[in-house]
């Protein structure tokens, strides 16, 4: 996640997140949208059947999906998750996801 990110912050602009939104084969695309020294937000493009193996991450974070489904474990639980569909998640609570279609979210993390 060490892109150079699609907007600026120091030059307000507008994107499309469904036209920004990239899908490859087998395969799982992240875009950093915005940086700053206290939050990051990177649009996800999973295709069916990609997975993120369990991990955590010393951000607050949510989730929100754009399209698509997927099932997101966190701390043990597991949720399935529409378009529409947020999620928070607390600093450090391990988490996981499987794309059980091909689907795209929006990640927010932000330093507590």
């Amino acid at each position: 996640m060490s892109e150079r990110p699609l907007i600026d912050v120091k030059e307000p602009k507008s994107i499309s997140l469904t036209q920004e939104t990239q899908f490859a084969p087998n395969g799982i695309v992240s875009r950093t949208l915005v940086r700053t020294e206290r939050v990051r937000v990177v649009l996800f493009g999973f295709s069916a059947g990609q997975e993120l193996t369990e991990h955590t991450s010393t951000y607050e974070a949510t989730v929100q999906i754009l399209s698509g489904t997927c099932e997101f474990m966190l701390s043990g639980k597991t949720h399935q998750l529409k378009a529409g569909d947020f999620l928070y998640m607390a600093p450090n609570a391990p988490h996981a996801l499987k794309a059980t279609e091909q689907f795209s979210m929006l990640l927010t993390l932000c330093r507590p």
